[in-house]
């Protein structure tokens, strides 16, 4: 297939004059694919001599906005890589080179970007409301999609639905994808056979395409399928949901006497794989107080969500009891269990049946979507909760229509004060929607995202900016 070979190498010999010195700064420049990715184009240089050095771009049509490269820092080779492309646009491009304080600008040159793959055109279908004016950070930033069938797919989307940056691999699916603090892409991956949100490797890498970090089941600690969550701490580790096996007897509920049952746990790993730190559901639960054991022992719990309190305790949510628990990340013990049956009074209005992404957002409120199984009719919940006095409010609530009800997967983060954007995964679109449920814009999607984050592009700067149109 064409996008599997490279896409051009040009060799040029440069001659550029720095100043009245005269010393040739620029030798040789070849320009290609960044690791066969079409809206990834890779400068080599050669310098004279060691040298800081960057490219400057532009689209033609556009010539007035440029973008400037990652620096390569004093070397005389440099590999340099060029995001925000176009498909199917023309380019021109100079080097520049410092030394000693001077900067040196070489000739214009120009290339040519491909068309998309055709596995990748028409991934994406966004419209905008009749008379809905989309807030400006909404087009300040792009959302974060997963494709989490082999081969996998991550994709950097914007507005308009136009893919901006995506990364490829072949064998295995990007089950779960997270932005870091670090700026970079961490992601879980698994095989087409491994559950929806389940896989047995981690992959970490940066803006550029390049792998900082690969761990496979069965590195060091690392010996457990884990499943719907990965992020790092502030120690840079790397926190995860793991699949926590539990042989008990469970004929007293008409079970075996060496019975299986399939809980949850947190792990907390190293960057080579070592653990950190290990909770169990089984340490705080006791399943045989569960009068539906026999039917769920496979999946007891199914927790489907991992985040941080501000006061970096762990929560998390349960698709099967319908409950999201605040944990205290250095004792283990449960601090609350906020849902149906739990120990936080709730709101007569706040009847959520399953919730998934819960995280505390901007305003400190414990915010998540509302899969709404029972009345089949999905929302989005944000909740104040007092600690305390063992109580919520409702700060903000709204249901979906009905014709896009999600009983399963699915996400809600705030753009601003008055949107939220919305992941429907098993209804393949991705929504914002104002604080009444009215949606303002919607994007059809050709793969199920298990999520839809929404990154700002200061996040993303230098590699991607907004386009000049």
């Amino acid at each position: 297939m064409r996008y599997y070979y490279s896409y051009f190498i040009t060799l040029i010999t440069a001659v550029v004059l720095a100043g009245c010195s005269g010393p040739v700064a620029v030798k040789e420049i070849h320009l290609g694919l960044h690791k066969n990715n079409d809206l990834k184009i890779e400068i080599n240089v050669t310098t004279t001599e060691k040298a800081d050095v960057y490219a400057e771009y532009w689209a033609d049509s556009s010539a007035n906005t440029k973008y400037i490269s990652v620096v390569s820092k004093d070397a005389d080779a440099h590999s340099l890589v060029l995001c925000n492309i176009t498909p199917n646009t023309s380019y021109s491009y100079n080097i520049v080179t410092v030394t000693g304080g001077k900067k040196t600008v070489s000739k214009i040159y120009t290339f040519k970007s491909h068309e998309l793959p055709l596995f990748l055109q028409d991934q994406f279908n966004a419209k905008t409301a009749d008379k809905a004016i989309l807030p400006a950070v909404f087009k300040d930033g792009l959302m974060l999609i997963n494709k989490r069938y082999a081969p996998g797919v991550a994709y950097l989307v914007d507005y308009k639905g136009r893919i901006r940056w995506y990364h490829m691999i072949d064998r295995l699916g990007f089950k779960v994808i997270n932005f870091t603090k670090d700026n970079t892409l961490l992601s879980i991956l698994g095989r087409n056979d491994e559950p929806t949100s389940y896989g047995s490797e981690i992959l970490e890498i940066n803006l550029a395409g390049d792998t900082l970090l690969h761990l496979k089941k069965g590195d060091g600690d690392f010996k457990q399928t884990i499943h719907h969550e990965i992020s790092k701490n502030n120690k840079g580790q790397l926190v995860t949901l793991f699949v926590d096996q539990k042989i008990m007897d469970l004929t007293s509920v008409g079970g075996g006497k060496k019975d299986t049952v399939n809980g949850d746990g947190i792990l907390v790993m190293d960057k080579t794989g070592k653990e950190i730190y290990r909770w169990s559901v089984f340490n705080v639960l006791d399943p045989l107080k569960d009068p539906h054991l026999l039917k769920t022992k496979k999946d007891w719990m199914h927790a489907n969500s991992l985040n941080y309190d501000t006061d970096g305790n762990y929560l998390m949510s349960f698709y099967n009891n319908g409950q999201i628990w605040k944990i205290n990340a250095a004792t283990g013990k449960v601090i609350y269990k906020f849902g149906k049956g739990g120990d936080i009074t709730l709101p007569a209005e706040c009847n959520f049946t399953q919730a998934h992404a819960a995280h505390i957002n901007q305003h400190g409120d414990l915010m998540f979507f509302d899969n709404g199984v029972e009345k089949h009719q999905s929302g989005v919940f944000a909740m104040k909760i007092n600690e305390a006095a063992k109580s919520a409010a409702i700060d903000m609530h709204f249901q979906l229509p009905k014709q896009i009800f999600n009983g399963r997967m699915g996400s809600a983060y705030l753009i601003n004060d008055t949107t939220t954007l919305v992941c429907c995964s098993k209804r393949h679109i991705i929504v914002l929607a104002n604080n009444k449920g009215v949606l303002q814009w919607t994007m059809e999607t050709s793969v199920p995202t298990y999520r839809a984050g929404f990154i700002r592009y200061a996040q993303l700067n230098p590699y991607l900016k907004p386009l000049a149109n």
